[in-house]
Formats: C-alpha cells, structure tokens, sequence
C-alpha cells in the first residue's frame, strides 16, 4: 500500500516537472515575441513621428490651401500615433509584464520541486531501511515499532506540493 502511495506521488511529481518545464519554455518564447512585437510597434510609431515632422515641413513651404490641408492630415496622422503609444503601453503593462513575472514564478516552482523529489527520495530510502529491518531482526518488535513510529510521524506532510 505504501508503494501504491509512493507511486501516485512519482506520477504527480513527473506530471508537476512537466508542466513547469512546458510553462518554462513556451512562456518564456511567448514573452520574446510579444517584446518584439512590441518594440516593432514602438519603432512603426517612432517612424510615423517622423513622418508628421516631414508633412509639417513641407506643408510650411506651400500654398496656403494646400498648407491647410497637410496641416489637417498630419494633425490626424499624429492621432492616429497616440492611439499606437496607447497600443505600445497597454501591451507592455497587461502582456509583456506578467509573462515576464511567470520566470520567477517558474523558478520558485522549480525549487519547491527539488524540494518535494529531496523529501520523497529521503523516504523511499528511510522505508527501505525500515523493511530491511523488519527482514533482518522479524521478533524484534520494539525496534519495529520505533521504525514504524518515526516513519509515520515524518509522513505528515513530506510534500509541501502535494
């Protein structure tokens, strides 16, 4: 029965490992593609600052019907770029932020992980010393009993996952 214990616990632990590695690795992929998206965006944006700049300059050298009307254009070009910088901003905080936060995350997993495999190995190894003792010395009863004691009295809560 203790084995059966042992076993569900190994495939819950491999089922944990997997999914973290998995998390791990598209998590950190996805970041890198938002982030370049993102800084895409940001350059697009930058270059159609310029572009505004450029109409202004040359609408300043024009007639003034034609002056107005590029005028008119840029200013509306322009709105169109601080709807980009709101995309920009809004990408970064609500996207790229949290994506960037799972790395902690996933390490912080990591590490309760090797804590449970640490734990979980300790008492295959503590129940495997207990049955060689119950196969070496089958009368002594007290030694046993101490064994199964202590054995119970560490499987309280020896995966902090779990």
């Amino acid at each position: 029965m203790l084995r059966r214990s042992l076993e569900n616990r190994d495939a819950q632990t491999r089922q944990l490992q997997d999914a973290v590695t998995n998390v791990e690795k598209h998590f950190g992929e996805l970041c890198q593609i938002f982030a370049a998206y993102v800084r895409k965006t940001a350059r697009l944006r930058d270059k159609a600052d310029l572009l505004v700049n450029e109409i202004n300059v040359y609408a300043s050298t024009e007639t003034p019907n034609l002056k107005q009307g590029l005028k008119n254009f840029a200013d509306e070009f322009a709105k169109l770029q601080d709807y980009r910088q709101a995309e920009v901003e809004r990408l970064e905080a609500k996207v790229v932020e949290p994506l960037k936060a799972y790395g902690t995350i996933v390490k912080m997993k990591r590490d309760d992980l090797k804590a449970t495999l640490t734990a979980r190995n300790r008492e295959a190894k503590q129940l495997t010393q207990l049955e060689r003792t119950r196969q070496r010395n089958p009368s002594d009863r007290h030694v046993i009993d101490f064994e199964e004691f202590s054995e119970k009295r560490r499987n309280r809560n020896p995966y902090p996952l779990c």
